[in-house]
């Protein structure tokens, strides 16, 4: 495996040839009318260096991969979800085999370290894991009681929606956009699929792993474009939108779906907290910490951005968490290899904007602690891991979701505050405890305002829990991931009702009076029997 290095002509791991690239962006639905647009220009992030043009999908090259995979997902849909999952079962192994060269992809358009690419890599992995044992029992028929024991009954029955868009972010572009479209297609869906521009690479070759398993081809269509130009016609065709990415474009997506009368899961953005306790142990609490706030350089919708500290290990805590993240800092790198353990901002617009979070908080008066500079010598969009304090409410930083490597320490000493300024922001993604005293933990979590709370631990132990359904509150979105949740989202509920004696319906034969009698006799016994 090679290394690439900032400033000279780009380096590519040799798995990724020019042949492989143009297969992968032939893949895009971009015909006639998508050839009038210009092809995006590909970049490694470690260089600049243009890799690859990529095809731009007009409106009416998102209707007509709709059409295609409509058409595709009648078949798919009458098939039973085991033959369904025989396919699944094959990517999972396909995926696993391939996690270099998709582990090159994504480095290619996010720049993320090698052990974080690897990792996102095995995200589709788990989750085709979890559904091949739980999805038939999710999807299976329900039959329950109906309004009269013996007489009648009703069932729950889950159709496929019919049309799911996928609408993928940069971050990680690879583990969201498969991980996604994957319970959909259990499920019995089309997917049409759009990813982020810069990260298309690696999505599209996870498509192209998913028809090789037997995916029928037409089932899942990718298209590529800015979200103004494709997105409202890929809403307009579809039956269901899952989008993960920023508030304000969710909110987009939500109005537009609203109006169409289609459901839509939104995973947003958040303004993580963390507490640590004055019994945590500092020695997990660091390498924790580190991860939670520096892991894919801070572009994470569930990455910590605030932490509050207790007075009693506050100095002790900023002291080791400087040193540490200093030492993450000088391991920094442009490379293939697992050398580098802090990687690049997917872009210079990116790494423009989070430093100008930070100017912005020096500017009004916050303290650097170490950090909170551009890094050209590495490559085009580094920038170091940074820690402020004293970051106050007119701050960008202190409320808005900055997406990199900065974070803010703030000193508590009473736990009820320390709670209401972590609930203090219009999200509700993410939070963190950390304490040795657990139930004290489990406590406080039940009165922290996020979808997800980790108890020693920043986010993997909510988001590696595929059983458990992950999601926002608040501003941070509407509806889950993973667990049974992550795979009914995607289909409709059918409640199919049998009557076999007529007893429910209005007997006008029977005095209305003796008929209410006999209704208000029945639900009394009903109650006192434990019938209903």
């Amino acid at each position: 495996m090679e290394t690439t290095t900032h400033g000279g002509a780009t380096t590519l791991p040799q798995r990724i040839t020019t042949t492989l690239i143009d297969r992968l962006t032939g893949m895009v639905v971009a015909g006639t009318a998508g050839q009038s647009r210009a092809p995006y220009e590909m970049i490694e992030v470690y260089t600049g260096a243009v890799v690859g043009e990529l095809p731009q999908s007009s409106p009416e090259d998102v209707a007509a991969a709709a059409e295609r995979a409509r058409a595709a997902q009648r078949e798919w849909a009458s098939r039973s979800v085991k033959s369904r999952l025989e396919v699944f079962a094959r990517a999972h192994e396909l995926l696993l085999a391939e996690l270099d060269t998709i582990a090159d992809l994504i480095q290619i358009g996010c720049g993320k370290t090698r052990r974080m690419a690897i990792e996102e890599s095995c995200d589709p992995v788990m989750v085709i894991s979890h559904y091949l044992k739980h999805a038939e029992r999710i999807l299976k028929p329900i039959r329950r009681g109906g309004a009269m024991p013996v007489i009648s009954s009703s069932a729950e029955h889950h159709r496929p929606k019919g049309l799911v868009a996928v609408i993928a972010p940069w971050n990680f572009p690879f583990a969201i956009s498969i991980s996604d479209s994957v319970p959909a297609l259990i499920a019995g869906n089309g997917v049409v699929l759009k990813p982020d521009n810069k990260t298309a690479l690696c999505t599209l070759y996870g498509v192209e792993l998913l028809r090789r398993a037997g995916l029928p081809r037409d089932l899942i269509q990718v298209v590529c474009g800015a979200g103004p130009d494709v997105g409202p016609t890929l809403i307009d065709n579809s039956d269901y939108v899952m989008f993960t990415g920023s508030t304000a474009t969710g909110r987009t997506i939500g109005e537009r779906a609203g109006r169409n009368l289609i459901g839509c899961s939104l995973e947003l953005g958040g303004k993580n907290p963390m507490l640590v306790l004055e019994d945590a142990n500092l020695d997990d609490v660091i390498p924790g910490a580190i991860f939670a706030v520096f892991g894919n350089s801070g572009q994470a919708c569930m990455h910590i951005e605030r932490i509050y500290v207790h007075d009693r290990v506050h100095d002790e805590f900023v002291r080791r968490f400087v040193s540490a993240a200093e030492q993450l800092g000088a391991t920094a790198g442009a490379s293939y290899t697992a050398d580098p353990e802090f990687g690049s901002l997917v872009s210079v617009e990116h790494m423009k904007r989070v430093a100008a979070h930070v100017d912005d908080a020096v500017a009004k008066g916050a303290t650097v602690l170490t950090g909170g500079k551009a890094r050209p010598d590495i490559g085009p969009a580094f920038y170091e891991p940074t820690i402020l304090t004293g970051v106050t409410a007119e701050m960008d930083h202190a409320t808005v979701e900055t997406f990199g490597p900065v974070v803010t320490i703030y000193r508590y000493t009473d736990e009820n505050e320390a709670v209401r300024q972590a609930n203090a922001t219009t999200y509700g993604l993410n939070a963190s405890i950390w304490s040795t005293d657990l139930a004290r933990a489990e406590r406080m979590a039940d009165r922290l305002e996020a979808g997800n709370v980790n108890i020693n631990d920043g986010f993997v132990a909510t988001y590696s829990a595929k059983t458990t359904p992950s999601g926002g509150i608040k501003q941070s979105g509407v509806g889950t991931r993973h667990g049974d949740a992550g795979l009914l989202k995607y289909t409709d509920t059918i409640n199919v009702g049998v009557q076999k004696k007529q007893v429910l319906s209005a007997r006008s034969a029977m005095p209305f009076d003796k008929q209410l009698k006999s209704t208000l006799m029945t639900l009394r016994l009903s109650r006192r029997l434990r019938i209903r």
